[in-house]
């Protein structure tokens, strides 16, 4: 029985022909996990059937190679370049058919973005112009060791499209299209979108030709328009096909806009195409703008272009970009949209549409916007998710359930990665006893969601979690190996976390200095030595009042209460510019603090993947932050600190107070005594060595896979 609580959302829909049992859609994402030679395997094929399993109505398989490996855009990229395809194809659509979804290819040719295909095989990026020199500032953003991998990479070269060329490509997407057809795959998505070939010749910021497929619109669109007269005349008029179009593109003057594209939309639903979905591109060279566009940080950036389109055709438009479940109803239900297509969230978690139908909402793991799926990918890596360790690992399985029998199990530590370890545990039948020195569950997490919002969900997630697996929690406990034994524990997950001591700067002992464990404190309540000794009367008062009265417990209070007062002067010197500083810088900038970070390696972000360090970075610039990046010699005095900058010249920056967000380092010595004292031990997150949030999440997902013995 499906829940009334999204009646818009989980109702049925229609896209041509297609019959979908719901309104979510999977977004199409090249998330690299196919073979190397562009064959269907079991990776890919197990992602998208978990997807299937979760409820979604609708799969669309991203960026399948209609001339692969030419135009190719990422390692592990799906092709649909050539009839061999079709056998493994067939299996990924009858694994998807047996969950109840329906599943679609998504045609895709890179053109000028398809660097990797020139870097592997040599081949020349195809458009239809020499397009505008590129500018910018995406490089500046890569840590050094990243852009070690970018090393011997040689200026592509161009091929622009003659008209053999361009009936070649027309062909070849034509040909893809019966192949997925063929292959029993449910309909084709012509991508029409993100700077490839076809949104290349559509936009007039790249394509400045002068023949008739440069010019006006109906010129520009010429190309996108034989494609879909030629994919009809292969597939016939009732096999669902529509096109991803761009609704704008930002940072590019002269490039798309929303009248461009709602022209360019009745265009094509005229030359036959069954739906639209919406999307919008950007300029690449700029860092910021790779989190504008089809992969926003902003909440329903896409949706007012969505709504414009739906405005001027009759046919389904499909929607995207970070909308939240209940927006995605309302939009619906007005009228803004037939569909949602959802990526992150349901990369987060596949089993969210069927959440939604059992009326179970709170349930679903919650998408932190942190961009590691899509980061990697950059990186060259398959796609990964920070707080679902089974992306990409769906082949493997789930472990064993718990033997009959199964002796308790011990998780010592209840930040992120102890509480996801204790849910996967006992969700596979063991009885687990988690241990917690604080009186609290989330460690480290809850300063985290302090700083950045999202982190928030993600803690109150596992917090109900733990909660609703009814999992023993002994918080203000010490595990001692006495008290283990005497619970029958002999296998134990440790997941303490981190030492975060102070590092040997000149003048860190210092009143108005903090260490991170001591900006915690002050933030959530939290008393120490060091604080009473760092700080006045009043500010000890108002700290234990919030603690006494569990207002510090509240992080969205303290967010809150923090624009109105914090124990902090006006300028703030943050030493250590990793995640941690940079996210801290963000918080106190936001309260109106003038801000300096000061980082001793080269580039600053370590810690952050790409995209988010990308526009992180670019925001506390805009906002005014001094970001100091190859410093050394940093001496803290009592109102400023100074330091030698990346050039050898001796700088000061004002500090009312100093931050130093550094020296966090693994600590390996209660796993080490307890192996010692003879139990069975699993070290999960920072102990190991800091990795954050990404870091005790998938090293939790380790631990349970070997006491499971999967």
């Amino acid at each position: 029985m499906t829940s009334n609580l999204y009646p818009h959302l989980l109702a049925p829909g229609r896209i041509g022909t297609l019959e979908l049992r719901n309104r979510i859609a999977v977004t199409a994402m090249g998330v690299s996990l196919s073979e190397d030679d562009g064959t269907v395997g079991e990776r890919l094929i197990a992602y998208h059937e978990e997807q299937a399993k979760g409820g979604a109505g609708l799969i669309i398989s991203g960026v399948a190679g209609v001339a692969w490996p030419v135009g190719a855009v990422a390692v592990g990229q799906t092709a649909i370049s050539d009839d061999r395809y079709i056998p493994d194809l067939r299996r990924l659509a009858d694994r998807v058919h047996a969950h109840g979804a329906k599943i679609a290819m998504q045609l895709h040719h890179g053109g000028f973005v398809a660097v990797y295909s020139h870097a592997r095989w040599g081949h020349p990026l195809w458009g239809p112009a020499v397009p505008p020199e590129a500018k910018g500032n995406f490089t500046d953003y890569f840590l050094m060791e990243e852009m070690a991998g970018l090393a011997g990479m040689k200026v592509p070269e161009l091929k622009i499209l003659d008209q053999a060329d361009i009936d070649l490509a027309v062909s070849q997407y034509a040909a893809a299209a019966r192949r997925a057809k063929a292959a029993g795959i449910d309909g084709v998505e012509i991508h029409g979108g993100h700077g490839y070939l076809l949104s290349s010749f559509t936009s007039p910021y790249t394509n400045t030709r002068t023949d008739a497929y440069g010019g006006i619109l109906e010129n520009r669109l010429r190309v996108t328009l034989e494609v879909i007269a030629a994919v009809r005349a292969e597939v016939g008029r009732d096999y669902p096909v529509w096109l991803k179009l761009d609704s704008r593109e930002i940072g590019k003057p002269g490039g798309i806009t929303i009248e461009d594209a709602q022209e360019a939309a009745r265009l094509v639903e005229a030359a036959g195409v069954d739906a639209i979905t919406v999307t919008a591109y950007h300029d690449t060279g700029v860092g910021k703008l790779h989190s504008e566009s089809n992969i926003p940080h902003i909440e329903d950036t896409n949706l007012p272009a969505t709504a414009a389109i739906k405005q001027v055709v009759s046919i389904p438009v499909i929607g995207s970009g970070r909308i939240e479940v209940a927006t995605a109803d309302a939009t619906i239900g007005k009228g803004g949209a037939d569909f949602i297509a959802m990526g992150r969230k349901l990369l987060a978690d596949p089993q969210l549409p069927a959440k939604l139908m059992r009326g179970e909402p709170d349930t679903v793991r919650p998408c932190i916007y942190c961009y590691t799926c899509v980061s990697a990918i950059y990186m060259g890596q398959p796609s990964r998710c920070a707080i679902n360790a089974s992306l990409g690992q769906e082949y493997l399985g789930t472990p064993a359930a718990a033997p009959s029998g199964a002796v308790p199990i011990g998780v010592i530590g209840a930040g992120p990665g102890g509480m996801e370890a204790a849910r996967q545990l006992s969700a596979l039948g063991y009885k687990v006893v988690l241990f917690e020195k604080s009186d609290r569950l989330g460690g480290t997490l809850r300063f985290a969601s302090l700083a950045y919002e999202p982190n928030e969900r993600l803690l109150e997630w596992l917090r109900r979690q733990v909660r609703e697996a009814g999992i023993d929690v002994r918080l203000s406990t010490l595990a001692t190996p006495d008290m283990l034994r005497s619970l029958g524990i002999a296998t134990v997950v440790v997941a303490t976390g981190a030492i975060r001591g102070m590092p040997p700067i000149p003048g860190n002992d210092q009143a108005h200095v903090y260490s991170g464990d001591d900006l915690r404190g002050l933030m959530l309540g939290e008393s120490s030595d060091e604080l009473k000794r760092k700080t006045g009367m009043f500010t000890r008062l108002a700290t234990r009042l919030g603690a006494a009265t569990g207002a510090t417990a509240n992080l969205a209070l303290v967010r809150k209460a923090t624009h109105a007062w914090m124990p902090l002067g006006q300028s703030i010197a943050i030493i250590g510019g990793e995640l941690v500083g940079l996210e801290l810088a963000e918080f106190l900038t936001e309260r109106g603090r003038t801000v300096q970070v000061i980082e001793a390696a080269p580039r600053l972000g370590k810690g952050l993947t790409l995209v988010r360090r990308m526009r992180l970075l670019a925001e506390l610039a805009e906002h005014g932050v001094g970001l100091y990046g190859g410093t050394s010699d940093v001496v803290i005095e009592p109102a400023s600190v100074s330091f030698a900058d990346a050039a050898g010249q001796r700088q000061s920056v004002a500090a009312d107070n100093v931050i130093v967000a550094r020296g966090a380092q693994g600590d390996m010595s209660l796993a080490e005594s307890l192996e010692h004292a003879g139990f069975v031990v699993h070290a999960v997150g920072d102990m190991r060595g800091v990795g954050y949030i990404e870091g005790a999440i998938h090293s939790a997902n380790e631990a349970v896979r070997a006491i499971a013995g999967t």
